[in-house]
Formats: structure tokens, C-alpha cells, sequence
């Protein structure tokens, strides 16, 4: 099989409406029904919206609550309103490749095994270790059929430049994640 992948000369928010139409294209011509998109302020997933057809599972990842304030989460509740109107579900997680592993080597220096993880996914992109990362979530959340392949869509900061046809696993069955391809990601890391 012959597959084509589009880069990006450069990171960034600026690649979130030809990343996002990747991602439909990509999910139409494989028949993948689920798409998991990481959204922190929601302006992704708004985009998102405005595109996919009715008949998709949309997925939205969130931060935590407490990543950038304590307590507080950083989408509003006007835009997770519109979202779910617009039939996406939002999942407000922590980040499956820190949380307190993150915590622990903050506290006692060094570092943790999902901290490795995480950095050796960000020798491809910034968005391919958001993808593997929203992925787990969504699988840990239970709410994507782990039997079939999704798309899932990161990026660098806000936007998204990253999309990846991915085999679900939980994250306690981490290596059993399944990378089938690389739609789109930048070149510049």
C-alpha cells in the first residue's frame, strides 16, 4: 500500500483547518466512524464542529482542572455547552502520560517512566505525543469502541498540526496502542 503523508513546514495553530480536514478525509476514505481531538480552550473542537458530519463519535480532551490554576478548568462553559449541543462529548482528564508521575519527580527530582514516554513520542511532533496521550484518556474514559481504529488530532499549543490513524489501547495495556499511520504532522518540531 502506497499512503502519502502531508507535513507542515512549521508547527502550530496555523495548520488546525488543513489538519482537521485531513483528519475527516482520512476518516471517510477508512470508514472510521471515531475521532478523539484535544481542545483545551475549545476553539478546535468549535472548528471541528463546523465540519464533521452528524454520523461521527467526536471525542474532546481537555486539561485537567488545576493545569494552568488551581481548580479552575480552562474551557468555558458556553463553549462545552455548544460542543455537546453539537453532539461531541468532552472528557476533562488528567494527562495520562504525567499526572503524578509528573508530580512525584517535581517533588523528588528526576523522572518517570510516562515522562520518557512522553518525550521520546515528541522526537515525531508535539502532537503525536497529545495523540497518543488523548487516545488513552478516551480509552480509559470508555467512551471509543476499542476494537476499531480512531483518528485522533493534537498539536503544539493551540491548534492542532498532528493527526494519526491509532488502535486504541487502555493505558494500562499502553504498548498494545497500535499506530496504523501518520496523516499529517510538522517537520519543524
Amino acid at each position: 500500500m502506497e499512503k502519502k503523508i502531508f507535513y507542515f513546514e512549521k508547527k502550530g495553530k496555523e495548520n488546525t483547518e488543513t489538519a482537521l480536514k485531513l483528519a475527516l478525509q482520512r476518516g471517510e476514505e477508512l470508514e472510521i466512524k471515531t475521532f478523539v481531538i484535544a481542545s483545551t480552550f475549545g476553539d478546535v473542537a468549535e472548528a471541528f464542529l463546523k465540519i464533521i458530519p452528524k454520523k461521527y463519535n467526536a471525542i474532546v480532551v481537555t486539561h485537567q482542572a488545576g493545569f494552568r490554576e488551581v481548580g479552575k478548568i480552562e474551557m468555558r462553559d458556553e463553549i462545552k455547552n455548544k460542543l455537546i449541543n453539537g453532539g461531541m462529548k468532552i472528557i476533562t482528564s488528567t494527562h495520562a502520560l504525567s499526572g503524578v508521575g509528573a508530580g512525584v519527580s517535581t517533588k523528588f527530582g528526576g523522572i518517570s517512566a510516562p515522562e520518557i514516554i512522553a518525550n521520546i513520542l515528541r522526537l515525531f511532533s508535539q502532537g503525536m505525543k497529545v495523540c497518543v496521550e488523548i487516545t488513552l484518556i478516551a480509552s480509559d474514559a470508555g467512551v471509543i469502541d476499542m476494537d476499531n481504529e480512531i483518528i485522533a488530532i493534537g498539536g503544539t499549543r493551540r491548534g492542532v498540526d498532528t493527526v494519526i490513524v491509532i488502535k486504541p489501547a487502555h493505558s494500562l495495556n499502553f504498548f498494545d496502542l497500535d499506530i496504523k499511520e501518520v496523516v499529517a504532522m510538522p517537520r519543524d518540531k
